[in-house]
Protein backbone atom coordinates (compact mmCIF):
# COMPACT_ATOMS: atom_id res chain seq x y z
CA UNK A 1 0.00 0.00 0.00
CA UNK A 2 1.50 3.28 -1.12
CA UNK A 3 1.33 6.16 1.32
CA UNK A 4 1.82 9.77 0.28
CA UNK A 5 2.48 12.67 2.61
CA UNK A 6 2.47 16.24 1.33
CA UNK A 7 4.14 19.19 2.99
CA UNK A 8 5.15 22.75 2.21
CA UNK A 9 1.82 24.50 1.88
CA UNK A 10 1.09 27.82 3.51
CA UNK A 11 0.15 31.45 3.04
CA UNK A 12 2.04 33.55 0.51
CA UNK A 13 1.54 36.88 -1.18
CA UNK A 14 0.80 37.10 -4.88
CA UNK A 15 4.02 36.88 -6.87
CA UNK A 16 5.67 34.73 -4.23
CA UNK A 17 6.86 31.14 -4.32
CA UNK A 18 6.28 27.90 -2.48
CA UNK A 19 7.68 24.42 -2.86
CA UNK A 20 5.48 21.46 -2.09
CA UNK A 21 6.93 18.06 -1.29
CA UNK A 22 5.33 14.65 -1.41
CA UNK A 23 7.08 11.74 0.25
CA UNK A 24 6.10 8.25 -0.84
CA UNK A 25 6.41 5.01 1.08
CA UNK A 26 5.15 1.45 0.87
CA UNK A 27 5.73 0.85 -2.81
CA UNK A 28 8.29 0.88 -5.60
CA UNK A 29 8.35 4.61 -6.13
CA UNK A 30 10.50 4.47 -9.23
CA UNK A 31 7.82 2.48 -11.09
CA UNK A 32 5.00 4.97 -10.64
CA UNK A 33 3.87 8.05 -12.44
CA UNK A 34 2.96 10.87 -10.08
CA UNK A 35 0.64 13.83 -10.27
CA UNK A 36 -0.45 16.96 -8.47
CA UNK A 37 -4.06 18.02 -8.41
CA UNK A 38 -5.76 20.88 -6.62
CA UNK A 39 -9.20 21.71 -5.37
CA UNK A 40 -10.04 25.42 -5.13
CA UNK A 41 -12.72 26.46 -2.65
CA UNK A 42 -16.17 25.45 -3.88
CA UNK A 43 -14.81 23.83 -7.05
CA UNK A 44 -13.98 20.37 -8.31
CA UNK A 45 -10.54 18.82 -8.15
CA UNK A 46 -8.45 19.77 -11.17
CA UNK A 47 -5.25 18.61 -12.80
CA UNK A 48 -2.09 20.61 -12.17
CA UNK A 49 0.86 18.53 -13.38
CA UNK A 50 2.03 14.97 -13.89
CA UNK A 51 5.38 13.27 -14.29
CA UNK A 52 6.40 9.89 -15.67
CA UNK A 53 8.30 7.32 -13.67
CA UNK A 54 11.71 8.42 -14.95
CA UNK A 55 10.98 12.13 -14.73
CA UNK A 56 11.61 12.65 -18.43
CA UNK A 57 7.93 13.23 -19.30
CA UNK A 58 6.16 16.09 -17.60
CA UNK A 59 2.78 17.67 -18.31
CA UNK A 60 1.26 20.88 -17.02
CA UNK A 61 -2.14 22.50 -16.99
CA UNK A 62 -2.16 25.64 -19.14
CA UNK A 63 -2.94 27.72 -16.08
CA UNK A 64 0.38 26.84 -14.42
CA UNK A 65 2.67 26.31 -17.39
CA UNK A 66 5.80 28.39 -17.12
CA UNK A 67 5.25 29.05 -13.41
CA UNK A 68 5.23 25.59 -11.83
CA UNK A 69 7.90 22.91 -12.09
CA UNK A 70 7.38 19.27 -11.19
CA UNK A 71 10.39 17.13 -10.35
CA UNK A 72 11.15 13.84 -8.66
CA UNK A 73 14.02 12.52 -6.59
CA UNK A 74 13.93 8.76 -6.92
CA UNK A 75 16.63 8.23 -4.30
CA UNK A 76 14.53 10.13 -1.73
CA UNK A 77 11.15 8.71 -2.89
CA UNK A 78 9.95 12.27 -3.09
CA UNK A 79 8.40 14.54 -5.67
CA UNK A 80 8.45 18.31 -5.59
CA UNK A 81 6.22 21.03 -6.97
CA UNK A 82 8.01 24.35 -7.26
CA UNK A 83 5.42 27.10 -7.60
CA UNK A 84 6.58 30.55 -8.67
CA UNK A 85 4.73 33.75 -9.54
CA UNK A 86 1.77 32.59 -7.51
CA UNK A 87 -1.62 34.13 -8.11
CA UNK A 88 -4.72 34.32 -5.88
CA UNK A 89 -6.42 31.86 -8.24
CA UNK A 90 -3.81 29.27 -7.28
CA UNK A 91 -5.41 29.12 -3.83
CA UNK A 92 -6.50 25.52 -3.26
CA UNK A 93 -5.84 22.32 -1.41
CA UNK A 94 -3.07 20.57 -3.31
CA UNK A 95 -3.01 16.79 -3.51
CA UNK A 96 -0.21 14.47 -4.51
CA UNK A 97 -1.24 11.27 -6.27
CA UNK A 98 0.37 8.12 -7.58
CA UNK A 99 -0.56 5.79 -10.39
CA UNK A 100 0.16 2.07 -10.47
CA UNK A 101 1.90 2.49 -13.83
CA UNK A 102 4.77 4.62 -15.07
CA UNK A 103 2.67 6.57 -17.58
CA UNK A 104 1.52 10.01 -16.44
CA UNK A 105 -2.13 11.02 -16.74
CA UNK A 106 -4.20 14.17 -16.39
CA UNK A 107 -7.25 12.24 -15.17
CA UNK A 108 -7.67 11.99 -11.40
CA UNK A 109 -9.61 8.72 -11.61
CA UNK A 110 -6.55 7.03 -13.08
CA UNK A 111 -4.61 7.59 -9.87
CA UNK A 112 -4.80 4.92 -7.19
CA UNK A 113 -3.18 6.59 -4.21
CA UNK A 114 -3.66 10.06 -2.76
CA UNK A 115 -2.13 12.16 -0.04
CA UNK A 116 -4.14 14.05 2.53
CA UNK A 117 -3.64 17.40 0.84
CA UNK A 118 -1.89 20.61 1.81
CA UNK A 119 -3.45 24.07 1.79
CA UNK A 120 -1.97 26.79 -0.37
CA UNK A 121 -3.36 30.28 0.08
CA UNK A 122 -2.23 33.18 -2.08
CA UNK A 123 -3.23 36.63 -0.91
CA UNK A 124 -3.63 39.56 -3.27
Amino acid sequence: QVQLVESGGGLVQAGGSLRLSCAASGGTFSNYAMGWFRQPPGKEREFVTAIGRTGSSTYYANSVKGRFTFSRDIARNTVYLQMNSLKPEDTAVYYCASRRTGVPSTRPYEYSYWGQGTQVTVSS
